[in-house]
């Protein structure tokens, strides 16, 4: 007797790619101000909310304008994104540095075109803090999820 043949089987897939625009995010050109403080005899905060109003501590004497830090977002709408901000930075004067500790307005965002996001925070100013302008550098990333 003599062997059948095998019969050969196929079957087919699709291939599929979902292309995302680069996501990038960008100041807005207002930044994180506390805005003037007068130093007291003891240690205290000053709180930036993301929306920009703020609280001046026990024993201080705040004043001027603040403003919490602003960013956009660009990216492919419809898509959510992950929003990362510093937990603190440090803030440094001509004798001395302060640490204020960071507050995102957002943690993730679903994109639709409009997409910003807030930085506020709360700024630990020592008693007698030494007198002077105080600035220091913080970094926010945006990534899809």
């Amino acid at each position: 007797m003599g062997a059948n043949a095998a019969e050969a089987a196929t079957a087919s897939a699709d291939a599929r790619a979902n292309i995302l625009k680069q996501v990038t995010v960008d100041s807005n050109d207002v930044d994180l101000n506390f805005g003037t403080i007068i130093t007291g005899a003891t240690a205290s905060t000053v709180v930036v909310s993301t929306g920009g109003v703020s609280t001046c501590g026990t024993g201080l004497v705040c004043s001027g304008t603040t403003t919490a830090a602003g960013f956009t977002i660009n990216g492919t709408s419809g898509e959510t994104v992950d929003i990362s901000v510093d937990p603190s930075v440090t803030l440094t004067g001509p004798s001395g540095t302060m640490t204020a500790s960071l507050t995102s307005s957002d943690s993730t965002l679903v994109l639709d075109g409009t997409d910003s996001f807030a930085v506020g925070g709360t700024l630990s100013v020592a008693a007698n803090q030494a007198d002077g302008a105080y600035s220091g550098t913080f970094s926010v990333s945006v990534d899809y999820q």
